[in-house]
């Protein structure tokens, strides 16, 4: 593949994407929709071959996994996006100044989106269809890992853009090399921003190397207080669905802060793990309390570099607290600003929590696996911004747009 012409001719099928239809925009992905769950068995297929040479016991297998009700799941977040109102054109500011310039703040697309990610194939569905609802080109750069399946995704996505008389350049896959991967972080002036989804060593990688803007997303280091005031039966739940839905994705639970006048119910409140085969790492106070009553197999002591671990899979630290300020504390100094949650029954604890924690998404007595564009009713999401410039948590279609001034004048001049 020749980076440049595709770079060049992404660019150019990107000048005319905000002038496109809503009614073609919805068409093109309802259609996309419905052909990709009719491919189920070509991309399954296709997404066997990657699985087939990554070891089942790899964090990222289950990421890297496509199913029927995966690709299910999929139609049914392009449909959402389909749905939804797009913030083009959006009027964000209207005035009229002392001069008589009439001034409008608007909503317009980003123009040419770069996304770097691994072993993620339904990013390549997600990141197409958000871009194309806000009028943005986008360029794709996955990870050797799942390079069956891109392609194959991307051999849909194509067939149906044709069908509805579109330019293909509008998506590009790049090659699954290195070399692909430098070329997208030198690509000045083709690519408006580049939005890496991956492993914090991807995002450090892109963050360190780029020379195009860059919004981080992606590394989940996610912690839950249960407060000394929790209830036990909300604790349970909360804490086995935010660990156990899905142990490779970023909003899963890393370390249970656990306040210490609870130590009596750590069993109880971690029993649902036991029976999901999770591994404990606790410190000496939280080990003492389940030493004998949690298996021995799963049980083992914690070390300092078991908090501030994303696990990906099924182990979590356990930490003891003397009081809020301790947790607090420790999410501070640990925290990837993801997603963080308090279990507590009281009021002050609970806004002071949320108030001090500095987290995309902060939660009250709810599980931090709710940290996801769909979830959260923005259709899909082409990734969890973790840091504050542009865009923060969730990114779906109002973060995929930026905003133009537009001045409307009869003459005016500017004395002075």
């Amino acid at each position: 593949m020749n980076l440049q012409a595709t770079f060049e001719s992404t660019r150019e099928a990107s000048r005319g994407l905000g002038l496109v239809p809503t009614e073609t925009i919805d068409a093109l992905l309802l259609d996309l929709a419905e052909t990709a769950v009719a491919q189920t068995p070509f991309l399954l297929a296709e997404n066997e071959k990657d699985l087939a040479r990554m070891a089942p016991d790899d964090p990222k297998y289950d990421r890297l996994t496509l199913t029927s009700a995966r690709i299910q799941a999929i139609a049914d977040d392009i449909r959402n996006v389909a749905r939804l109102t797009s913030p083009l054109g959006e009027m964000l500011l209207q005035k009229e100044l002392p001069n008589g310039l009439q001034i409008s703040k608007v909503r317009v697309p980003l123009g040419v989106v770069g996304v770097i990610y691994e072993a993620r194939p339904n990013v390549t569905f997600d990141v197409f269809s958000l871009c194309f609802k806000t009028g943005n080109a986008c360029i794709l750069k996955g990870g050797s890992d799942a390079a069956y399946s891109n392609a194959a995704i991307m051999t849909v996505i194509q067939e149906v853009i044709l069908r509805h008389n579109l330019d293909p350049a509008i998506v590009a896959l790049l090659p699954p090399d290195r070399q692909a991967t430098e070329a997208l972080l030198q690509a000045v002036g083709f690519v408006d921003v580049l939005i890496p989804r991956g492993s914090q060593q991807l995002i450090d990688f892109v963050r360190s190397n780029a020379k195009v803007p860059v919004i981080e997303t992606g590394a989940g280091i996610v912690h839950t207080y249960f407060d000394e005031t929790a209830d036990l039966a909300k604790g349970r739940a909360i804490v086995a669905n935010a660990k156990t839905r899905r142990v490779s994705v970023c909003n899963a639970l890393d370390c249970l802060l656990l306040h210490q006048a609870r130590l009596v119910d750590l069993p109880a409140l971690v029993a649902p793990l036991a029976a999901a085969n999770v591994l404990l790492y606790a410190d000496a106070q939280a080990f003492t309390a389940l030493r004998g009553l949690y298996p021995t197999d799963m049980l083992q002591p914690a070390t300092d570099e078991h908090f501030g671990t994303e696990f990906l899979s099924l182990k979590m630290a356990v930490k003891t607290v003397n009081n809020l300020e301790e947790a607090l504390t420790h999410i501070a100094h640990h925290s990837s600003k993801h997603s963080e949650a308090i279990v507590s029954e009281s009021p002050a604890h609970i806004e002071q929590f949320l108030n001090s924690v500095d987290a995309a998404a902060v939660y009250a007595n709810a599980s931090t696996a709710f940290t996801d564009g769909a979830q959260f009713g923005l259709g899909a999401e082409i990734g969890i911004s973790t840091q504050k410039l542009h865009a923060r948590g969730p990114m779906g279609l109002e973060e995929l747009t930026s905003y133009k001034w537009i001045v409307r004048g009869d003459g005016q001049i500017r004395n002075g």
